[in-house]
């Protein structure tokens, strides 16, 4: 038996209806609900509560450790990190969320986690323009069109990109109010849209809270494959959040830790020799870059 784990006990069928009576009262408790949404989501939240507290026989110091958990998650979240999103990414809820609410349609670009480091208001850049912003990092061009599912094209929509630095940090992790890394444009007339930003590294995501903790304690990497992240909006097309991942980048064998990999979203990060012009004609001197293309595909919004 593996160390720590509790047999299974066997109770008696006085104790399973003592322990169901109470599922029971409490589910009804909520019969007055005025919405039925609201009604559903908590009476289905008790049932499937309730059977995780039995089906593990939870113990009243794993419950004061859970609460415990659940307060420093609040106690580390502030307007620049978000530790229940964290959470929720690590244990796949937010992709199992994301595989509910963007069924796939026609060829449609596939969505991803969002993640705990977008920021409204980034700066808008022109096509061409550079979201980097002074951060450390391979120079990268990235290109693509942004149409419907009919390949029709969608001019003007608007495209947010976002990214961590070599060194695996996005700019509010800094705390010194710097904005590097972000930025929005919007695709031309013909739905064409590119930017200069940075070649994608792997890093972890923030391991020094009660998340980390709980990858340390069951031996997971807190590492995410390298990547950057898109939000594209157009009228009446569906919000697309997602990233694109580098080919060949080992960490997604290995594992992302919030499992936002797909295989759609993998990319070839073509690298450039030193001395090559961009493709805007932007002189990199003796520096390499990279470059990608990702053709977005909008599908319908909701009727």
């Amino acid at each position: 038996m593996p160390k720590n784990t509790r047999p299974a006990e066997q109770i008696s069928a006085e104790q399973a209806a003592v322990e169901q009576n109470l599922v029971d009262t409490v589910v009804a408790s909520f019969n007055n609900t005025e919405d039925p949404r609201l009604q559903q989501i908590m009476q289905a939240l008790t049932r499937n509560l309730h059977n995780f507290i039995r089906e593990v026989r939870l113990t009243e110091d794993e419950w004061n450790a859970g609460i415990g958990f659940l307060t420093a998650a609040g106690n580390i979240t502030d307007d620049k990190r978000q530790e229940f999103v964290l959470l929720s990414d690590v244990l796949g809820a937010s992709m199992q969320t994301i595989a509910i609410n963007n069924q796939a349609y026609k060829g449609a670009t596939e969505a991803t986690v969002f993640g705990p480091f977008f920021v409204d208001d980034a700066p808008e850049i022109p096509i061409g323009g550079d979201i980097a912003g002074g951060a450390a990092g391979q120079p990268c061009w990235i290109e693509g069109t942004v149409t419907d599912t009919d390949g029709r094209p969608v001019p003007g929509a608007r495209i947010e990109v976002w990214e961590a630095d070599e060194d695996g940090f996005y700019d509010v992790q800094y705390g010194d109010q710097r904005v590097a890394g972000r930025a929005h444009l919007f695709a031309d007339g013909a739905g064409n849209y590119a930017f200069w930003g940075l070649t994608p590294t792997p890093y972890p995501i923030p391991y020094d809270g009660p998340v980390g903790k709980m990858l340390e304690a069951t031996h997971r990497s807190p590492v995410r494959a390298s990547h950057l992240h898109f939000m594209v909006t157009a009228a009446g097309l569906r919000t697309l959040v997602t990233h694109i991942f580098v080919e060949g980048d080992p960490q997604i064998e290995i594992g992302d830790s919030v499992f936002g990999v797909k295989d759609s979203l993998i990319k070839s990060f073509i690298q450039q020799p030193a001395g090559t012009s961009g493709p805007d004609g932007r002189n990199l001197g003796e520096q390499g870059w990279s470059r990608t293309r990702f053709d977005i595909v909008l599908a319908p919004g909701q009727p």
